[in-house]
């Protein structure tokens, strides 16, 4: 089992998986709640066009713009993500937990604090980019690492037509260059396109195969 290197936020301690200086690691958060082949596919996708070392899955307690209602325990959704996720480079973590926040600024911030010799790229699917402008801090968050954006099916202009994707056009990225995002200066994105899956997790609560609570 991957150990993890202890590291502070204020007076909590928080685990960060390990990583070497100079890796490329990509940071995919969501609330995995299932987890499902097309997060596996997004993370393949940004593993081989971007040259990176590893991705992690950061499994949120509870995204701030979805109700819990359906939210699985955080235990339960690490476990699903760790059977799911059977790629090495694919790294399980529930850390933003342990750090008490929901909002990825804070948590990009607090991972480039504490390994700032590493390489990291932020990588969300096309349908996240759509709804960005309604994220805290979203500005913030295209200034403080490169993006990533995985086209997802039905996605691909709206993503380049939405609020976030207008305001930061002039930092986008041709995607011939994508294997050189994790080293540029942000603001800095690309959509990247590829093998599409119709896998969402809101698609399989809603067919019943997400968590239930009733047995």
């Amino acid at each position: 089992m991957r150990k993890s290197a202890p590291v502070t936020f204020g007076s909590i301690g928080v685990r960060l998986p390990l990583t070497q200086p100079g890796q490329r690691i990509g940071l995919l958060g969501g609330s995995f709640n299932p987890p499902h082949a097309a997060h596996v596919l997004v993370s393949r996708i940004a593993l081989a066009r971007l040259g990176l070392d590893r991705i992690w899955w950061i499994v949120t307690p509870g995204n701030p713009l979805k109700g819990h209602g359906r939210l699985a325990p955080l235990s339960e959704r690490l476990r699903q993500c760790r059977a799911l996720a059977r790629d090495p480079r694919i790294v399980v973590t529930g850390f933003e937990s342990a750090l008490g926040t929901r909002f990825t600024a804070a948590t990009l911030a607090f991972v480039r604090s504490r390994q700032p010799r590493v390489s990291f790229v932020w990588v969300m699917g096309a349908d996240c980019l759509v709804e960005f402008h309604r994220w805290r801090q979203w500005r913030d968050i295209f200034r403080q690492m490169p993006i990533a954006v995985v086209d997802r099916p039905g996605q691909h202009l709206k993503a380049i037509s939405s609020p976030a994707g207008r305001t930061f056009s002039a930092s986008r990225w041709p995607e011939a260059r994508s294997a050189g995002l994790a080293g540029a200066t942000p603001p800095a994105w690309t959509l990247l396109t590829g093998p599409l899956s119709p896998l969402s997790s809101t698609a399989l609560r809603r067919a019943g195969l997400g968590y239930r609570t009733d047995g």
